[in-house]
């Protein structure tokens, strides 16, 4: 088995070490295997990696899925949710809303306490609000996140690419936070009050909305003669001509999933705020989208086991260490 080549941005796949010494806290030698998705609102959980999550559940994994904030400054993006006694209460209504999705997922959830940054907007973009999430320093951000990795021991952990997939300060934040985790919660030296260390073994960062994707689905769509939604995403915009081309990560990880898009949808629906059942997320049926892409995908950024890519599974060189 060969070690993971990482991204030039990305640390060599080391076991860590600490004044010299290196740390044995790595894994337990006793499953059962665990999963962490850290995500910046509710109902991102829903949008990335929720058939992945449905999955693991059901084969057994314990899945956790940790939420930065509780998405106080969104807007309701679901016309028939957009009321002024919605609007009133929408720290509340989101809360209930996660709590739906992460049951029909199946996971585990905690909130990590911190304030919604909102989307800034305008040209020069305006200061973030004062006290939210995107504006705490990186150890106040990253703390919560350290202890419940070290309470909850994931193998595995999923979250944003350092653009957050898409320039939210949240989900750049986010990306921020889950890497210093990874990195600092091995480390004996480091938030000493946050319980005993434990080094998760991967790290991951979504890649969900890819081009590869869209056009499959695509594709598919225009051969069942339906209408599809992703001509404009896949063709190429004369506005971006010399521009540089965006940042992507390589799709090192693709993992089966399919049987569990419904799930997924029903999660994203419990998120009635955020989510128009009328809207895009619906328009590909299920079979096709089962029969054109069936898998939720992933670029493996950091990994201190062996492993050979392109993957099927975030426990591949893992299981085999764990006694579940």
């Amino acid at each position: 088995m060969s070690a993971v080549s990482p991204e030039p941005d990305v640390m060599p796949a080391d076991r860590p070490v600490v004044n010299g010494t290196e740390l044995t806290t790595a894994c337990g030698a006793d499953g059962p295997l665990r999963l962490m998705a850290v995500h910046a609102h509710p109902d991102d959980e829903s949008s990335k990696g929720a058939a992945t999550m449905a999955k693991y559940v059901r084969e057994g994994v314990e899945v956790l899925v940790c939420t930065l904030t509780g998405g106080e400054r969104g807007d309701i993006l679901n016309k028939a949710m957009d009321r002024p006694e919605v609007l009133a209460n929408l720290p509340q209504i989101r809360r209930e809303e996660m709590a739906k999705a992460r049951e029909i997922l199946g996971v585990q959830q905690r909130f990590l306490g911190f304030v919604d940054s909102g989307l800034p907007e305008g040209d020069p973009l305006p200061p973030l609000p004062e006290g939210c999430f995107a504006a705490q320093p990186l150890e106040v951000a990253a703390r919560p996140l350290v202890q419940a990795v070290r309470e909850f021991r994931p193998h595995v952990i999923l979250t944003y690419d350092d653009n957050g997939g898409y320039p939210h300060p949240d989900h750049i934040m986010t990306h921020r936070v889950s890497v210093e985790a990874f990195e600092a919660a091995a480390d004996p030296d480091r938030y000493q009050d946050c319980g005993e260390p434990w080094q998760p073994l991967k790290l991951y960062y979504f890649v969900t909305f890819h081009r590869a994707r869209f056009t499959a689905l695509h594709e598919i769509m225009v051969a069942h003669g339906l209408e599809s939604p992703y001509a404009e995403r896949i063709a190429d915009k004369p506005e971006d001509a010399g521009k540089p081309p965006r940042k992507t990560f390589e799709i090192t990880t693709l993992v089966p999933c399919g049987e569990h898009f419904a799930l997924r949808d029903q999660a994203l629906l419990a998120h009635a705020t955020q989510v128009d059942p009328n809207g895009g997320w619906f328009t590909c049926p299920i079979n096709l989208q089962q029969e054109a892409w069936p898998t939720e995908d992933y670029h493996l950024a950091r990994s201190v086991v062996d492993t050979d890519t392109p993957e099927d599974d975030l426990f591949a060189g893992i299981r085999e260490k764990v006694r579940c």
